[in-house]
């Protein structure tokens, strides 16, 4: 088996004594160890590695993605391949769930403002806001998105969900629609939060549209993918005060431009795409990996198999 790695994954070693293991930091050295290699662990899941030595992957069978989005990895040879597509389901929903709600508690009670006037020497007493109560839309409806909107549940607030189709309430969503109703649902919402995965159907998914269908009051979070927003219609938003402010984490150019004018913006508040990252979760990984890999020795059914057309674990 491969893995690409410019240091080995943290516990790979546990594997050592049962698969051969070598490791490829470049499409050079990706092309040298893939013939005979049936197993990929995309520790790092770029296209741009294994894409350029992909006639040499003859023998692979089963790629594990580093990552829950695989949008890297959907080069047309791989999808056209008999190659199976796993990823990292499951591991960072908690955590995202998590810092969601961290950004609302930040929006909601004030810390920017309480933060300014602490700097300077000022007492400013004020007033914040309750999250139960407010209506929050989860446009995602996946692992995370379910995480999400448990969190958001269990502090009171009214949470329903758009997905690929309509399909009712569940135990975590008031309801589902689809996501040809995203503009009316957005209306209905005191916060909008973005979870969706990187496809062609999610590209420019919050356009102009639907950030005018927003209420003046309402906040956008997105910690899904930056391919998702028409990043030129919510910087309009903001300006124009359709929405009442947005907490991004991911965007359409990473690293954020140092000329974006979303940096600046007073209301919005700017995090370097790490609402995935927790303590241990490179160690979290491997533990998937070496499930995963078990699984695969003895013929059983693998965790998290991504539908390569769709671009995401179908639920």
């Amino acid at each position: 088996m491969g893995a690409t790695a410019d240091s080995p994954p943290p516990g790979i070693g546990v594997v050592a004594g049962t698969v051969d293991l070598a490791f490829a930091d470049s499409p050079t050295e990706m092309a040298d160890r893939l013939p005979g290699a049936d197993v990929l662990f995309a520790w790092r899941p770029r296209s741009g590695l294994l894409r350029p030595a992909w006639e040499q992957a003859a023998d692979l069978k089963w790629i594990q993605a580093a990552s829950a989005g695989v949008e890297d990895l959907l080069f047309p040879d791989l999808v056209d391949s008999y190659v199976v597509l796993t990823n990292a389901r499951g591991v960072f929903d908690d955590a995202m769930a998590e810092y969601v709600l961290g950004l609302l508690l930040v929006l909601a009670k004030g810390f920017p403002r309480v933060l300014e006037a602490q700097r300077a020497g000022e007492w400013r007493p004020g007033d914040s806001e309750r999250l139960s109560g407010q209506r929050v839309l989860v446009v995602g409806v996946g692992s995370i998105g379910r995480a999400i909107g448990r969190a958001c549940g269990a502090l009171g607030m009214h949470v329903r969900g758009v997905g690929t189709r309509s399909r009712g309430r569940d135990e975590v969503f008031a309801s589902v629609v689809g996501a040809d109703e995203l503009a009316d649902a957005c209306g209905w919402a005191d916060v909008v939060v973005g979870a969706l995965p990187s496809t062609v159907e999610t590209h420019h998914l919050f356009d102009e549209g639907v950030f005018e269908a927003m209420g003046p009051g309402t906040r956008f979070v997105n910690v899904g993918r930056g391919s998702a927003v028409d990043e030129a219609a919510l910087v309009r938003a903001l300006e124009q005060g359709s929405i009442a402010g947005a907490a991004l984490d991911v965007f359409e150019t990473e690293p954020l431009p140092a000329d974006s004018p979303l940096w600046s913006m007073p209301n919005v508040l700017v995090s370097p795409h790490m609402s995935a990252n927790f303590a241990g979760w490179r160690e979290t990984l491997v533990e998937l990996f070496v499930e995963n890999l078990e699984r695969y020795l003895t013929g059983r059914p693998l965790k998290n198999v991504v539908d390569k057309e769709r671009g995401y674990v179908p639920s």
